[in-house]
């Protein structure tokens, strides 16, 4: 593939948002390789879906033999960016930061080739070079190059000053003079050429190219990545329950997998272009095959299976499959005993009931039924399975026999709604 057809591979997957000079750009890659580089921030102890846009575009850049650098903000994580921010963030300690930052650290490491010969990725921490300039020298070399009219003017900074009537702190404020010094420090001494980043990071990236400009006497690119919506307009990486993290401790492998499971027709082909490496052609191959058959779409689990293994590896994936079978299958003996364990941590209604309760009473109890005479109904209409198995005795009293690993029960209402009752071991 040529260096130019690079960029237009980008634009049909929809991962450009903005180019700083586009036909500037596309002439650099013609005639060279190039260093690249994207920041992220330590604003939690994981990255989430989100952050994989940007990932993965940089790893396309890397499949084409440029070499990507990623920027984790050792100093900036301290400071804090105002873009896409109501009001002031938190201030975190340090000792917080650099946690959070070996986490992030690590899941980076999943997702570009640290090892190849010629284009191996590299991690830097811009605490390294802000730790040691002085304030004084900082305000003397980089903030005179600066006017504050120019910076006011900036939407991340209209937005928060007027939209939301929420004041500005220094603080925040100079988040935008860090930001740029990145990209003027990754240019002298890594030879950087290109920032990547979310569309809400334009502003600090013009003004990063801007500073190389003043400072180095170079000519430096920025690509925005869109901030994804779903068709419906909605944030894309939110659920009902809250974020979608990177991190299987957060986010567990088989929310993950249902998470990218659930993704509408009307997104996924557009989603599978983004977030995998499967060719264009290949995905409206599949798009056509979908809408001709009468069996349900494929896209989705094509979708949910590489987005699993990428992020979780072979192991999440096969935990994710495992559960998705056990429950929608109903084969209920292939589940772990830490297979429940992780439904409970990703928020599946759980009670705790004495030894000795009936159906009619755990249905009421886990909210599967209203009443007692809608579980009656329930029962009788056959919509109830207790682990996996249909159960139609009204008066069903809970045997020794239906506790998984001795204290768990499976019940489900239906297909899809489900409820664990925890025994109480001291009844054992």
């Amino acid at each position: 593939m040529s260096k130019y057809n690079l960029m237009k591979k980008l634009k049909d997957r929809g991962l450009i948002n903005q180019i700083s000079d586009e036909s500037g750009l596309e002439k650099l890659l013609e005639q060279k390789k190039i260093v690249l580089y994207c920041g992220f921030d330590p604003t939690s102890d994981s990255l989430h879906v989100g952050h994989l846009i940007p990932l993965l575009c940089m790893k396309h850049f890397q499949n084409s033999g440029h070499t990507p650098i990623i920027l984790v903000g050792g100093a900036t994580g301290l400071i804090g960016d105002p873009s896409l921010k109501a009001k002031e963030r938190k201030l975190n300690t340090e000792i917080t930061i650099a946690c959070w930052l070996q986490s992030i650290y690590l899941q980076i490491t999943k997702f570009l080739d640290f090892h190849c010969i010629e284009h191996s990725a590299i991690i830097v921490n811009n605490h390294n070079w802000f730790n040691t300039m002085n304030i004084v020298s900082f305000l003397r070399n980089i903030g005179r190059h600066f006017s504050v009219n120019q910076m006011i003017n900036k939407e991340t900074i209209k937005r928060r000053l007027y939209t939301h009537n929420q004041g500005l702190s220094f603080t925040e404020f100079s988040y935008n003079l860090l930001q740029a010094y990145d990209f003027a420090y990754l240019n002298e001494n890594h030879h950087v050429t290109l920032q990547v980043g979310g569309s809400d990071q334009w502003g600090n990236i013009t003004s990063g190219i801007d500073l190389t400009r003043r400072l180095n006497k170079k000519k430096v690119f920025g690509l925005t990545v869109p901030l994804l919506t779903k068709s419906d307009g909605t944030k894309f990486g939110k659920t009902e329950s809250g974020t979608i993290w990177l991190d299987s401790k957060k986010t567990s492998p088989y929310k993950f997998y249902q998470f990218w499971m659930t993704t509408t027709d009307s997104d996924v082909y557009r989603f599978l272009k983004i977030f995998t490496f499967i060719s264009v052609d290949d995905i409206n191959k599949i798009q056509t095959e979908d809408k001709n058959t009468n069996q349900a779409p494929s896209a989705q689990k094509i979708l949910a299976t590489l987005m699993t293994k990428l992020v979780h590896g072979e192991q999440g994936l096969i935990t994710a499959l495992r559960i998705t079978n056990s429950l929608f299958n109903g084969n209920i003996t292939e589940l772990r005993e830490q297979d429940i364990k992780q439904l409970i941590e990703d928020g599946i209604s759980v009670i705790t009931l004495d030894i000795g309760a009936n159906l009619q009473q755990a249905l009421v109890s886990t909210l599967l039924a209203t009443s007692r005479r809608q579980a009656r109904q329930l029962i009788n209409s056959k919509s109830i399975n207790i682990n996996g198995h249909l159960q139609i005795q009204i008066n069903y009293i809970f045997r020794e026999e239906d506790r998984l690993f001795k204290k768990f029960t499976l019940l489900c209402r239906g297909k899809k709604n489900y409820s664990i009752i925890n025994w109480k071991l001291d009844e054992l």
